[in-house]
C-alpha cells in the first residue's frame, strides 16, 4: 500500500473545494482515478459505480472521481451516467496520479491480449463501445482508494486497463 501524507490529502481539492483529508475525516472516501473518457473501460467503470451510487450512500461512502479532462468535460460525461453532483478532481496533467504512484501504462497493460478480449466483452457485447477520442493521456493508468481519517485503508492498482475492481470488496475492507 502507498503510504500517503495527510498534508498532501489537505492540498488535494475536489471541484466543490472541499480537501480530501476533510472529506476523509468526515466519512471513507472511495477516491477513482479514472482513464481517458474515450476508454470502454472507463465508460465501464463509470456504469459500475452509477449501478453502486446509492449503495455507497448506505454505507456512508463519498465518491470521488479523479479525471484528467476540464471540470465542464467532465461534468458533462458524469452526467451520462448520473453521477452528476459527485464530488470529483480535475488533473489534467495527472499529477495527483503520480503522488498516489499510478504511472503510465506499459505496451502490455494497455493493449495485451487480455486487453483486447476485454475490449470486445466490455465494449461491444456489454454495449460501452470501443474506444472513442480522448481527452487526456491514453496511456495513464487507472486506480482506485479507500481513504479514511487521512489515510489509505484500502486500495486496488490496476495491473491492466482492462482489470474490473471489486468496489464493494474495497468498501468492506474500509466500513467493516
Amino acid at each position: 500500500m502507498i503510504p500517503i501524507d495527510p498534508t498532501t490529502l489537505d492540498h488535494i481539492h475536489t471541484e466543490s473545494g472541499r480537501s480530501l483529508l476533510a472529506l476523509s475525516r468526515e466519512k471513507p472516501v472511495m477516491l477513482v482515478f479514472l482513464r481517458h473518457f474515450g476508454c470502454v473501460f472507463c465508460r465501464e467503470a463509470m456504469s459500475d459505480l452509477a449501478e453502486m451510487r446509492d449503495a455507497m450512500a448506505n454505507q456512508n461512502v463519498t465518491l470521488v472521481l479523479v479525471h484528467l479532462s476540464d471540470p465542464k468535460t467532465a461534468e458533462l460525461f458524469f452526467e451520462k451516467y448520473d453521477l452528476v453532483g459527485v464530488e470529483s478532481i480535475s488533473d489534467p496533467e495527472a499529477v495527483y496520479y503520480k503522488k498516489f504512484g499510478l504511472l503510465r501504462g506499459t505496451f502490455n497493460q494497455l493493449f495485451g491480449l487480455k486487453v483486447w478480449l476485454r475490449t470486445i466483452d466490455a465494449g461491444i457485447i456489454k454495449g460501452h463501445g470501443v474506444n472513442r477520442k480522448q481527452i487526456g493521456d491514453g496511456f495513464q493508468m487507472p486506480g482506485i482508494f479507500m481513504l479514511k481519517d487521512g489515510r489509505i485503508t484500502s486500495e486496488f492498482i490496476h495491473k491492466s486497463v482492462s482489470d474490473r475492481p471489486d468496489y464493494q470488496k474495497l468498501i468492506m475492507e474500509t466500513v467493516g
